[in-house]
């Protein structure tokens, strides 16, 4: 079991979080994705504070422990929102510049502060590479392929989505993995461990905005508008990064460096993975946590 360890007010949330490692080391905020919890670097977090970092990996909104501090505050699950309780975070901990690495919807958010504020952001870590959506373009038909595996945001768009999300939230998440990690043999055990992160009482109301959110099928929280506007602008990814994708990915697949080498203007390392799918650092341990200690070991001062 990976324990939540300390709360701390951020933003609009009391924010759960697990901390590891030397409080002087350099820090690493390590964000999980949808559905998944902080177990997704139950083996990354002590491998990276045994080398000597503060490795902080906290529940994002609508899981674990976090809660919002106001009932009134819109559960959004909007791209924008996430960049802002990351930066909230990092000021809560007066921490002044970290490496950042996610996938999936925590990768999202480490891609928001390192495109809006690098000076933030000491490395990113980003599974899928560029994971800032494009509103303005989400109506755009796919291929056949690629928008069969997205089934279940077109699911999520339906009240019916939401009444099957309520009902069985173990088991869409658990067929999640299963389809998006096909390589990956997870046990009942390793699944219960994170599946109590999602009977969070927002879970499913900020799950169901997100999905709808992207689309522009609902509107955003009006106290992230700014943001939101920003990020329409596709801004670029100046700070050392090391992007990824999973040969195996049952959410996207995977792509060479060309695919987004318009959105990174700094140092950049893509790597193709084989024998994994959409939840790296779980599926891959050693091989993320070693990414991360790149960026560590060659950080700006």
């Amino acid at each position: 079991m990976m324990q939540a360890t300390h709360s701390i007010r951020a933003g609009v949330l009391d924010v759960a979080y697990h901390e590891a490692g030397p409080a002087d080391g350099p820090p690493v905020v390590l964000m999980h994705g949808f559905p998944y919890d902080i177990h997704a670097y139950a083996e990354v977090a002590p491998l990276l504070a045994a080398r000597g970092c503060r490795v902080i990996v906290p529940y994002m909104r609508g899981y674990g422990g976090t809660r919002f501090l106001d009932a009134a505050t819109p559960r959004s699950g909007e791209q924008a929102a996430f960049g802002a309780d990351l930066l909230a975070l990092l000021d809560a901990l007066a921490i002044p510049r970290a490496v950042l690495a996610g996938y999936d919807w925590g990768g999202r958010a480490c891609c928001v502060v390192a495109a809006l504020w690098p000076q933030r952001c000491a490395g990113l870590v980003s599974l899928n590479s560029y994971n800032i959506q494009n509103i303005a373009r989400a109506m755009e038909p796919d291929t056949p392929e690629n928008e069969r595996s997205l089934w279940y945001q077109y699911y999520f768009h339906s009240e019916r989505g939401r009444a099957g999300l309520e009902q069985d939230r173990r088991g869409i998440a658990r067929l999640l993995w299963r389809t998006w990690s096909p390589t990956w043999r997870f046990d009942d055990a390793t699944f219960e461990r994170s599946a109590p992160a999602f009977d969070h009482p927002d879970f499913v109301e900020v799950v169901i905005h997100s999905y709808r959110h992207r689309f522009g099928l609902v509107a955003g929280d009006a106290a992230y508008a700014d943001i939101e506007a920003r990020l329409a602008r596709r801004p670029a990814i100046g700070v050392p990064s090391i992007t990824f994708d999973g040969e195996d990915d049952g959410v996207r697949p995977p792509a060479d460096a060309s695919q987004h080498a318009d959105r990174f203007t700094g140092p950049r390392s893509h790597r193709i993975v084989p024998g994994a799918g959409h939840n790296l650092p779980q599926e891959k341990p050693q091989l993320f946590a070693d990414a991360v200690m790149e960026l560590v070991a060659n950080r700006i001062p």
